[in-house]
């Protein structure tokens, strides 16, 4: 019967076919006399999103909303939908208020009712508003944006949509993930081509380029850890057939691949984050995207789009999930002094932070071996001086995010209803224990925590050396290529078996058992590891600092947990 009903709505209701509530409501608004009352409940996607902006056009500018509660995700037990409920007069009248009611802020179907007698009781509380509807329309789209403030308001009437003056893309969509798509880790580093141009991509005969796949909130760099095959200019992807006879894959963007650009993931959790897109990258649609002809100008959107501004603007354009293209389009930019943006020094931080983990191709080798500052240091003296350097890197990152914040606020004059400050949980950096874990644990629980996944780390790092990934004597990569040999190491990093600071494996076979049953096990060669990266005086000591921050023996870790993390 569906195909009959969305035939049906698409024969009669032409402009309010996107869903049947909104059929109902024109049809309600129909039967009814001029300055007749209507009453509705619905989902609240027809207040913001772009699918529906025939309908809120009709109701701002052809009828009067009276009255508006707009209920918590969680507003109902056992389900999570966007819903609100409403009172519309029949024709409209011109300047006329009404009266809105936000519950945002209480989750849970038990604080719905309640909080709303509330407000009709006290008209001074902080969740309801009076607002004139014919404001809504200075504002790109006309989302029914009650709380604005009129300086808010000001900002669309004097800024520029960034629209205007670059592109918002939706990202493609394979089709077939599992067949197009891998970490970048899975496959040989030489059949990836990394920092290309289209046409370079095209002739270099490589299969797998980089792929801006979504990912956890972090601002300014990172989450770049998939490729996609897009071997002969994408040849299957833009040719193979679905079951259905249309081809596979949609929204190919075949002018903005590879382009330098800005990346955001499509749906959050809540907070809104946006990256620097390096040359050489195709986008997902998990990962929408922003471009410009004149590609300098990338780094005033991006730290407009990472500022509380922003985050503020946003919320009054579409306050849903879903960060679309067209959204971020309608961020109005106004006049400001370039020369301040701080976006090259915050991406700078971002990407260092990023490259010090082994899950960025870029990784070079790992920052706890080379922190050493005593003449004779100890796996916990780098480690102490370590966290010293990683405290002021997020101090310093802090304190950016707020002058760039102070910088937009000043520029919108929104000193009055915004302030720079920046939650330390929402510094996003790898380095930053607070953004990393969350939650409600101490400070000392969370360097805890951080202690032993460096240690992890550290362990990780070392059995990547024994077989051949990472050398003490060169950074980077060495061996990440299917057959590579032992011959291979020796001719990236140096000849025969003299003046190397630790060798690999020969086999590339390194047992992990529950005794020491062969000269070569992993812990055999931890400690040798440890004996070349250390003084060979402090490898008991190194030993003890490893087994009380992962809080047991090194062999039960490596038996238990290491495989799996």
């Amino acid at each position: 019967h569906i195909p009959i009903l969305k035939k049906f709505l698409n024969g009669r209701y032409e402009r309010y076919d996107k869903d049947l509530f909104s059929a109902f409501i024109d049809r309600d608004l129909l039967f009814s006399k001029q300055h007749g009352h209507l009453g509705f409940m619905s989902p609240f996607v027809w207040m913001f999103i772009s699918s529906y902006e025939e309908l809120r056009r009709r109701l701002v500018t052809q009828e009067t909303i009276t009255s508006l509660v707009q209920l918590e995700y969680s507003g109902f037990e056992g389900a999570t939908v966007p819903i609100c409920t409403f009172a519309l007069r029949k024709g409209h009248i011109t300047r006329q208020k009404g009266c809105y009611i936000k519950l945002a802020d209480f989750r849970g179907p038990e604080n719905q009712g309640p909080k709303t007698q509330e407000a009709i009781k006290n008209r001074s509380c902080s969740w309801i508003f009076n607002a004139t509807q014919d404001n809504f329309t200075k504002i790109p789209g006309s989302p029914i944006a009650f709380w604005v403030s009129d300086q808010l308001l000001l900002a669309f009437e004097n800024g520029n949509p960034i629209g205007s003056s670059c592109s918002t893309r939706k990202g493609m969509a394979t089709g077939l993930n599992a067949e197009f798509v891998r970490c970048w880790h899975e496959v040989s580093i030489s059949r990836i081509g990394i920092g290309q141009t289209r046409l370079d991509a095209n002739i270099s005969g490589l299969k797998w380029f980089p792929y801006a796949n979504g990912g956890a909130f972090r601002k300014w760099y990172g989450q770049y850890e998939d490729i996609v095959n897009w071997e002969s200019d994408g040849e299957r992807l833009q040719t193979e057939e679905h079951e259905s006879g249309r081809i596979r894959a949609v929204n190919l963007n075949l002018d903005y691949i590879f382009r330098p650009g800005l990346s955001w993931t499509s749906i959050t959790s809540g907070l809104f984050s946006i990256r620097y897109l390096p040359k050489g990258f195709l986008f997902s649609s998990a990962s929408n995207a922003l471009f410009r002809d004149d590609e300098s100008k990338l780094s005033l959107d991006l730290a407009l789009l990472n500022s509380s501004v922003h985050a503020s603007l946003s919320k009054i354009i579409n306050p849903t999930l879903n960060a679309n293209p067209g959204d971020i389009g309608k961020m109005p930019l106004v006049p400001i002094d370039e020369s301040r943006v701080l976006a090259e020094d915050l991406l700078n931080l971002s990407k260092h932070d990023w490259n010090i983990c082994e899950r960025s191709w870029d990784f070079q080798s790992l920052p706890l071996i080379s922190a050493a500052t005593d003449p004779n240091p100890t796996l916990e003296s780098n480690y102490t001086t370590w966290i010293a350097n990683n405290k002021q890197t997020i101090a310093e990152m802090k304190r950016l995010e707020e002058e760039n914040n102070r910088l937009f606020i000043d520029a919108y004059g929104l000193q009055d209803e915004l302030t720079p400050e920046v939650p330390i949980e929402q510094i996003t950096l790898t380095v930053n224990p607070t953004y990393r874990y969350g939650g409600n644990l101490t400070e000392d629980e969370l360097w805890i925590r951080f202690r032993q996944d460096t240690i992890k780390e550290f362990l990780s790092y070392a059995t990547g050396c024994m077989m051949g990934r990472y050398s003490l004597d060169r950074p980077g990569l060495i061996l990440a290529n299917a057959g590579d040999t032992l011959e291979n190491y020796f001719a990236k990093v140096g000849k025969g078996n003299d003046g190397l600071t630790f060798q690999p494996d020969r086999d590339g076979i390194i047992p992990v058992l529950d005794g020491e049953w062969f000269e070569d096990d992993i812990v055999a060669r931890t400690r040798e590891f440890l004996s070349d990266t250390f003084p060979e005086s402090s490898v008991g000591e190194n030993l003890r600092f490893i087994e009380m921050s992962l809080g047991k023996d090194m062999r039960k870790y490596f038996c238990s947990e290491f495989y799996k993390d």
